[in-house]
């Protein structure tokens, strides 16, 4: 079984949570987009994506290409992909009940990447966030002072009221939430330096968490090579001085 990611090329966006699970459990796989053989690179992917012969086709990237030796198979999403990937890897514990439970807590934590995402796309995604400043301050106005305090409100009860996690979101093990937590929390701290500020304070067992990620072996080799893409403003959390604000936490 081999595994191939497809998404854009330049941004770490919702790619990122799949490869971190890669990393964090020493998986092999290739990025499609780097790659330039026959059915790889960006050709690759647009084809892959738009091939009207795909009975499954996704949606859009981050999209997952297993190859079985009884035939290949697509997966689109990235909670659905973790979800795939979980039992797999590792990540997640062997209970039907923690699946669902990870797997709530990864949707979770994509109704916030998207709140991100809308944070400086408030109006339309294909339109440069040059034309739709006025209300992306707005946005993330309401962003930073309330749905982030929500959002982070709500994991650090989830870590408080399991003590025998052993500071993890579920059943005392590392788990691929745990690792898209720890990216949000990065991303953020990217993005938003000012209004995180008092972050960790606000938050200590969601900063314990991404911390522990941090140390995890294979997780802190793939953060300091070449294969992490810095944050940049072609992703899902970008840094405009503008938009960041004073902590309100």
């Amino acid at each position: 079984m081999t595994f191939e990611l497809f998404y854009w090329p330049g941004l770490q966006g919702r790619g990122e949570f799949v490869r971190l699970a890669f990393e964090a459990s020493g998986t092999p796989y290739v990025e499609i987009v780097q790659e330039d053989g026959p059915g790889q690179g960006m050709d690759g992917l647009l084809h892959t994506m738009d091939d009207p012969a795909c009975t499954d086709p996704p949606f859009a990237p981050p999209f997952l290409r297993v190859r079985h030796p009884s035939g290949d198979e697509l997966i689109g999403q990235t909670a659905n992909i973790l979800a795939y990937l979980g039992p797999l890897l590792g990540l997640v514990g062997e209970s039907p009940r923690a699946r669902r439970w990870v797997n709530q807590l990864q949707l979770t934590l994509a109704d916030l990447v998207a709140e991100v995402h809308d944070g400086h796309h408030p109006i339309a995604s294909r339109l440069y966030y040059s034309n739709q400043k006025a209300e992306a301050r707005k946005r993330t106005a309401d962003l930073i002072e309330y749905r982030l305090p929500k959002f982070f409100g709500y994991f650090e009860r989830v870590l408080a009221n399991n003590p025998n996690a052993g500071g993890w979101l579920s059943e005392g093990a590392l788990s691929y939430a745990d690792l898209s937590l720890f990216q949000v929390i990065e991303g953020l701290y990217y993005a938003f330096p000012r209004a995180m500020s008092g972050f960790a304070k606000a938050f200590p067992r969601c900063q314990s968490v991404r911390d522990a990620v941090a140390r995890e072996p294979l997780v802190a080799a793939y953060l300091k090579s070449s294969r992490r893409t810095a944050f940049n403003t072609t992703g899902i959390f970008r840094h405009y001085k503008e938009l960041d604000r004073a902590s309100p936490f």
